[in-house]
């Protein structure tokens, strides 16, 4: 997740068609939706309430969450670490989502809330919806109502393109598990020879100048490439708009461009947990200013 905008507001390449695109005509009629506020209010507060499960800053035993209002206007970042995951002692769900476009801050919220869910509801391992429906209700007087339940509930779709299999794996010790879509990332603080702390980068920057993501945009008729005054940063655009401008190849929402190489798949990693392990830094590219380049693992 990252930077959204239409070339107009940029520096624009010669030559390129500057018409909007209706995709990015945000005006919503304001009675054109069901009003659902107290059913979205009411399931929210069933999810704040869950123990374990942090979401703003501060910290437990087993980790730290920090963000911060920047200089370019809403606070778009979203984050969780939810302790005792799937009924789970032994597991512990953490994300970092980062917003963009004006709605960019609700939308990181929501994936916030719910891929955690469908995860779960999708989980394989002695695990069912109706588990993940009683963490939520905290035995609270009342019952999650059935529009909050099609809202957890995963149709076979939303399944995750790769399947874990722990039991085939048989890890013996502790083990990590990483899903990146966009270009947040994940590194790892380990003990060398030397007994130094060294960082190993765990995600790749899902870019859309990539090899393997511009090849399959192109193929998609979507174009990627960068404006005069960011050459370094490639962007994603319609095949004939200058717009949106995304600036990453994977990530949740953006349908505009999900017919034009744009995915939601995302890359898996998986590694044993040793003792030369010491933690693990989940940030968003809001972390410095602008991008990621900037910024060295070693000086987080």
């Amino acid at each position: 997740m990252g930077s959204c905008f239409s070339a107009e507001s940029r520096s624009p390449l010669s030559g390129s068609p500057l018409s909007p695109h209706p995709a990015f005509d945000y005006r919503k009629k304001r009675n054109s939706r069901k009003k659902s506020g107290s059913v979205d209010f009411r399931k929210e507060e069933q999810l704040h309430r869950i123990p374990g499960r942090l979401f703003l800053n501060g910290s437990s035993g087993v980790a730290s969450l920090y963000t911060q209002q920047g200089k370019k206007g809403t606070n778009q970042d979203a984050m969780i670490v939810w302790e005792n995951f799937g009924s789970r002692t032994d597991m512990v769900f953490c994300g970092v989502f980062d917003g963009h476009c004006p709605y960019g801050h609700m939308v990181a919220k929501k994936v916030r809330d719910h891929l955690p869910l469908k995860l779960s509801a999708h989980w394989e391992v002695n695990i069912s919806s109706e588990d993940v429906l009683r963490g939520i209700s905290l035995n609270t007087a009342g019952s999650v109502n059935s529009e909050e339940t099609a809202l957890i509930s995963a149709d076979e779709e939303s399944r995750a393109s790769v399947d874990l299999d722990v039991t085939e794996k048989n890890p013996e010790g502790p083990y990590l598990v990483v899903g990146n879509v966009g270009n947040s990332r994940a590194v790892l603080a380990t003990r060398d020879k030397d007994n130094s702390l060294k960082a190993v980068q765990l995600t790749v920057d899902l870019k859309p100048n990539l090899p393997a993501e511009v090849e399959r945009i192109r193929n998609c008729k979507g174009r990627v490439f960068a404006l005069h005054d960011e050459p370094t940063v490639a962007r994603v655009w319609l095949p004939n708009n200058d717009a949106p401008g995304l600036a990453m190849s994977r990530a949740f929402g953006d349908f505009c461009v999900k017919d034009f190489g744009l995915i939601s798949v995302p890359e898996i990693s998986y590694r044993c947990l040793s003792e030369e392990d010491e933690f693990i830094v989940l940030a968003t590219d809001g972390i410095k200013e602008p991008t990621w380049i900037l910024i060295k693992n070693t000086d987080i």
